[in-house]
């Protein structure tokens, strides 16, 4: 399975959603750690499934929360997380992060 990598914004971006959500009902940020989790397995098991959003990447977009995973395969062992993105705050805001 390939390894991830993330942004090292990604890590803010996680923990802002994750504080909002408990702050609305306690264990919502949980529940908002967990379909990530799912996504980033489901992207990692099968990283060409989702639809390209540019060049080269990708879009996941959650199910239960409007957030999307944007990445982008690097090789066959390495997939690149570039943004943890609202999906209706600023989009493309990440399109210069490498």
């Amino acid at each position: 399975m390939p390894e991830l990598l993330f942004h090292p914004d990604t890590t803010e971006e996680i923990k802002s959603s994750f504080d909002w959500y408990q702050e609305q009902v306690k264990g919502l940020g949980y529940d908002f750690v967990q379909e990530l989790e799912d996504a980033f397995h489901s992207i990692q098991s099968l990283q060409q499934t989702w639809p390209k959003i540019g060049q080269y990447h990708r879009r996941f977009i959650l199910s239960r929360f409007p957030y999307s995973v944007i990445y982008r395969t690097v090789d066959e062992n390495t997939i690149y997380v570039v943004a943890i993105m609202h999906n209706q705050r600023k989009p493309g805001y990440w399109n210069d992060r490498n």
